[in-house]
């Protein structure tokens, strides 16, 4: 056999076996995250039922105020209020791990998906090196699980911790005055559902569930409309060509590298006094779709684009060459950046178009 079509071999070997150990190590997160899940839901059983037991004896208490000695009603006040408080965070937490759950499950068939192409994979994209595309692929993971991980530290798990604190001053206040432990509580009611919308807005960002159901174009522009929502920027979004579905893998890669760009916009104009003007522009021309975001803002410092560790923007150009795509950066002092990639769409078995 000739060597190269050995290295070719061994190079699909080496992949296959990266990609069943990536699948056998999630299957095991995924088994976690049901077993915390079932606990969970038995817990929150017997959280619901003593909560509702307790609000009934307030019932009682509020019917029959004088009949009950002070000490017992603040104790009832109480036990009442910790209930409340660790049922809302126990169904934070359930729904933060079926979120995650879901990752996990999707991320199963993205691996599973990318088996069944390998071999298209392998004659369109051509290795010439597998150990690096398997450090590349590497890399990009540790690189999105320490973005999580500090959007969760200093979003939702943030704000939670502040919430906790809040409790305890009200808890005080009732035994001192209960008309300004009434007023913390209101607060604290806007507090609870500020750190709710942070954890579905964290949902959101780990995998939108319409991007599995509806596919790209639906959810980029849903994603922009929220997006713009919750921060209150200028992002533009321009869809060409005929919008059709694509395989699951090129859609996730697609929606991710639009986030990462918009992103970078945002945290490079994050100190500007103006706000940042940022478009879009999704095109799919023949076997190819194309991609462009633009901003206004500051420039990219062609320092940070070359370190892997800076803006994002240099494991995004891997994972794009690594897919067969190419991907060009633009960028001058009061002009902004113009950042722009397209790949390869390899065809599907069965690609119909979206309709409406």
């Amino acid at each position: 056999m000739p060597s190269g079509k050995l290295d070719k071999s061994n190079q699909d070997i080496e992949l296959s076996q990266y990609l069943r150990e990536e699948i056998v190590q999630a299957q095991q997160e995924l088994k976690e995250c049901q077993q915390i899940i079932d606990q969970s839901q038995t817990d929150l059983a017997k959280l619901t039922q003593r909560n509702t037991e307790i609000t009934g004896q307030l019932q009682h208490i509020y019917s029959n105020t004088g009949t009950v000695p002070p000490d017992e009603i603040k104790k009832i006040n109480l036990m009442a209020m910790d209930t409340q408080r660790r049922l809302l965070l126990m169904r934070i937490q359930t729904e933060k791990t079926q979120a995650e759950k879901t990752g996990w499950e999707r991320h199963i068939k993205t691996l599973e998906d990318i088996q069944t192409l390998l071999p298209d994979l392998s004659d369109k994209i051509g290795k010439n090196n597998s150990a690096a595309n398997l450090e590349m692929v590497i890399n990009a993971q540790e690189a999105v699980r320490q973005r999580l991980s500090r959007q969760m530290h200093d979003g939702p798990a943030q704000t939670l911790s502040n919430f906790i604190v809040q409790m305890d001053i009200v808890t005080r206040l009732f035994e001192i005055d209960q008309a300004r432990a009434k007023q913390e509580l209101a607060k604290l009611k806007q507090s609870a559902l500020i750190a709710f919308q942070k954890v579905r807005t964290f949902v959101f960002e780990l995998r939108p569930m319409s991007l599995d159901d509806l596919g790209l174009f639906p959810t980029m522009r849903r994603y922009v409309e929220a997006f713009n929502e919750q921060t209150g920027l200028d992002v533009s979004l321009r869809i060409t060509g005929p919008e059709r579905r694509l395989e699951p893998y090129l859609e996730v890669f697609v929606f991710r590298g639009c986030q990462e760009l918009i992103g970078n916009a945002v945290r490079l104009n994050q100190d500007s006094p103006m706000k940042p003007q940022i478009a879009v522009s999704l095109a799919i021309e023949g076997n190819t779709i194309k991609v462009l975001v633009t901003d206004n803002g500051v420039e990219l410092d062609k320092k940070e684009v070359d370190n892997s560790e800076g803006y994002g923007i240099n494991l995004l150009m891997e994972r794009v060459e690594m897919l067969g795509g190419t991907m060009q950066i633009e960028s001058s002092p009061g002009q902004g950046n113009r950042i722009s990639f397209q790949l390869p769409i390899l065809e599907m078995a069965s690609n119909p178009a979206i309709s409406g």
